[in-house]
């Protein structure tokens, strides 16, 4: 019950920031680069959800972040439906579901682990890190994924398009959770406040 309730939140959040790219960045960025934007975003939201659910669950993201990525694709591209069962566009969901989780894997193997652990303080710049590795790793394989589609002297941009969108998407991300995370620290310690001034 409890990876469930896991599952349904890395989901949700995925299809949340998703929603938010494809209905509000990508129109704004297929005006002025409409080549690219067929393959990559600039600020591509849902890098920052695959990483901070890895940072936070481990491997028991990876099939939630699956499952988000199937179901963004379906709710938000044209013919998603059909188009997602392709088996172009399912390894692409699976790479970008699985990057941050071997990210991580890579950055703890050399002695940098930047999982979230009870034991250790929040790092957000072995959190930042590893998103940019894990972007790395993502370009790369959605590069060779859609190798066939992507026009060789076109291949360096797109790479580079992919990297700095999940970049971006994950600094953004990032800040909207440190400013949720501070939020409630104010707001518990604004609430703890009131109820020792009436005792």
């Amino acid at each position: 019950m409890q990876y469930f309730s896991v599952v349904l939140a890395v989901v949700l959040a995925y299809v949340i920031a998703h929603g938010f790219t494809a209905l509000l960045i990508t129109p704004i960025q297929s005006h002025f680069l409409p080549d690219i934007t067929t393959f990559a975003s600039l600020a591509y939201l849902p890098h920052g959800i695959r990483v901070l659910a890895t940072w936070l669950y481990r491997w028991k993201a990876v099939p939630a972040l699956f499952v988000g990525a199937l179901l963004s694709e379906m709710l938000f591209t044209p013919g998603g439906a059909s188009a997602i069962l392709s088996p172009v566009m399912l390894m692409s969901v699976l790479v970008g579901a699985a990057s941050a989780f071997l990210a991580f894997e890579g950055m703890r193997l050399i002695g940098f682990p930047a999982y979230a652990s009870p034991r250790r303080q929040i790092h957000w710049t072995h959190v930042l890190m590893t998103g940019v590795v894990s972007s790395l790793l993502n370009s790369a394989g959605q590069s060779i994924v859609f190798s066939s589609e992507i026009l060789t002297s076109k291949a360096l941009g797109v790479f580079a398009i992919y990297a700095l969108g999940d970049i971006v998407g994950l600094v953004l991300t990032t800040l909207a959770l440190m400013l949720i995370f501070r939020w409630v620290r104010l707001s518990n310690g604004r609430s703890a406040g009131n109820r020792q001034s009436r005792r």
